[in-house]
């Protein structure tokens, strides 16, 4: 077939079904993976399981629908494409009640996902696998090899369609509801001009029935009910959810549900969370506070780190944040001023790092990391030397770890502490809260030899004139872990998941700091360890 004949030639209605079809199950997997991720983190078991759903649902469509093709017919197909159509208005209503009844069940780490998105995604694909073997039956191609090389070519050409809108504009510009509401009226359309021009009463009825399902799941969404707080603003990023939420005083920032910075609307300078004050700790193992002159953050969410040296430091400022909406909603609602001493940069910060070998910074902090979203590459002793060649001879690292401090749940801890230590040469940690459940866990690693003690650290602390008292921080020193069994993360071999696999369905302790009058801390938040809640970026 010549360009010209090419750009001439109108789908039939098989062709017309198999292309849609092929968009909407593409889209509905990309979208999947938003879906699932505020519940179940986006590992790569989460997306093993979507994809393994996925393909499974489509197989078994193929096969059921290659049985049925025989007594294949446009309206038949209509009917298919409507019933998927009600299964995603189903999606919009209760996908949070799916995935909080499907969260409870108990599996493995490896495997929670895979009830949730069985449920959401396997029904709406299966029916939508009828659809090839369908057109096939009906196409007008001689022979079956033909015929059946035609329409899964179509169908493959829909599902690049659908995978490059969904990821590249859908979900960028839109919210997920938006995005399944227009995969619904998209099939609707498709099934209801399947059966032109011989419309009947049924096909018009179920098109009208439809459409007000798909509308009325969106207007009373189960997920319309938010226990959380008054949702000021949401949106989806290139790289997540992001959603700021007042409960009170208190104004969070969460992505993908996962709770990252919070801020005292009444008294904005109080940290919130308690590990947040941790950040100065390097103030206090640098010989000398006023030769600090350059700080890197890595993961930027709220800003509360930034913003607190900025202010309260004589220092420049860099901040590396991936998801440059994320800067955007700090500089909106949590008070961020970019002023001559903070400059921000939307970029990995790994690949920062590696573009800028001439900038040295005296601190770099690495708040970057999730509970269950670890990016691996920001953990290895590659990254750790390449770190280590960033900062000065006497700089140091502080890393915001979310761990067990012992135990099982204290794999990636005890691994990530290793790794540090084969290349710097004296490393450091202290857990921010007295309880033994998952939390935060600050490593601090110096480029020069220190051998500093607990009372090195609180002599210093009582010496400096530091915006916060890291007293109760230096109370939390800990002993250096038992490393022995522990990998050192490398490039070639990082088991981030399976070392993150134990704390799934512990704990996940975030203490609260005192509030503006100086009372008692707040009770320790916490939450289920199998939602992605993370308190990197703060």
């Amino acid at each position: 077939m010549d360009v010209r004949s090419l750009a001439s030639y109108r789908l039939t209605k098989p062709e017309l079904a198999v292309f849609v079809s092929g968009i909407a199950s593409m889209g509905i997997e990309i979208l999947a993976g938003r879906v699932i991720a505020p519940q179940f983190g986006s590992s790569i078991y989460t997306w093993g399981s979507i994809i393994t759903v996925c393909l499974a649902a489509l197989s078994l469509g193929y096969w059921q629908g290659g049985k049925r093709a025989e007594t294949a017919t446009n309206r038949e197909m209509s009917w298919i494409l409507f019933g998927t159509a009600i299964y995603i208005a189903v999606l919009i209503y209760g996908s949070d009640l799916f995935l909080t009844y499907t969260s409870t069940i108990p599996l493995g780490a490896r495997y929670a996902s895979l009830p949730a998105v069985t449920a959401l995604f396997g029904p709406p694909t299966y029916l939508l696998g009828f659809i090839s073997p369908y057109a096939a039956e009906l196409s007008h191609k001689e022979g079956i090899g033909e015929a059946s090389g035609h329409v899964y070519a179509v169908g493959t050409i829909g599902s690049i369609l659908g995978s490059t809108l969904t990821t590249f504009v859908l979900i960028p510009e839109f919210s997920i509801e938006a995005i399944s509401l227009l995969f619904g009226f998209l099939l609707v359309a498709t099934a209801f001009a399947l059966t032109l021009p011989d419309i009947s009463r049924n096909t018009t009825g179920a098109a009208i029935v439809v459409s007000l399902l798909l509308v009325g799941s969106l207007v009373g969404s189960a997920s319309a009910f938010d226990t959380r707080g008054d949702v000021i603003y949401q949106t989806q990023t290139d790289q997540q959810q992001l959603e700021i939420i007042d409960d009170g005083d208190t104004r969070t920032m969460r992505l993908d549900n996962a709770r990252h910075s919070a801020m005292d609307l009444e008294n904005p300078d109080r940290h919130v969370f308690e590990y947040t004050k941790y950040f100065n700790l390097p103030m206090v193992m640098t010989d000398d506070m006023d030769e600090v002159d350059n700080v890197l953050f890595i993961g930027g969410g709220g800003y509360t780190g930034p913003k607190e040296f900025e202010n309260e430091y004589d220092v420049d400022v860099d901040v590396v944040e991936i998801d440059g909406e994320v800067t955007d909603a700090a500089e909106e609602y949590f008070g961020l001023e970019h002023g001559e001493n903070m400059t921000s940069y939307e970029e990995d910060g790994r690949s920062f790092l590696e573009d800028a070998p001439d900038n040295e910074y005296d601190v770099i902090v690495l708040d970057a990391y999730k509970k269950e979203q670890v990016p691996f590459h920001l953990t290895t002793v590659e990254f750790m030397e390449l770190v280590s060649d960033r900062l000065t001879d006497d700089g140091i690292l502080l890393a915001n770890v979310i761990s067990g401090p012992s135990g099982s749940a204290g794999e990636f801890y005890r691994a990530q502490y290793k790794t540090a230590d084969q290349v710097f040469p004296d490393t450091y940690s202290f857990r921010t809260s007295n309880s033994s459940n998952i939390q935060n866990i600050e490593l601090v690693a110096t480029n020069e030899e220190t051998d500093f003690t607990q009372e090195d650290l609180q002599r210093r602390n009582d010496e400096r004139d530091l915006p916060v008292d890291l007293e109760p921080a230096i109370d939390n020193y800990m002993d250096e872990p038992d490393t022995d069994g522990a990998p050192v993360l490398t490039d070639d071999h990082a088991p981030v998941d399976r070392l993150l696999d134990p704390m799934v369905g512990q704990r996940y302790i975030i203490e609260e700091s005192e509030d503006s009058a100086g009372e008692q801390p707040q009770a320790a938040a916490s939450v289920s360890a199998r939602p992605a809640t993370a308190a990197s970026g703060v």
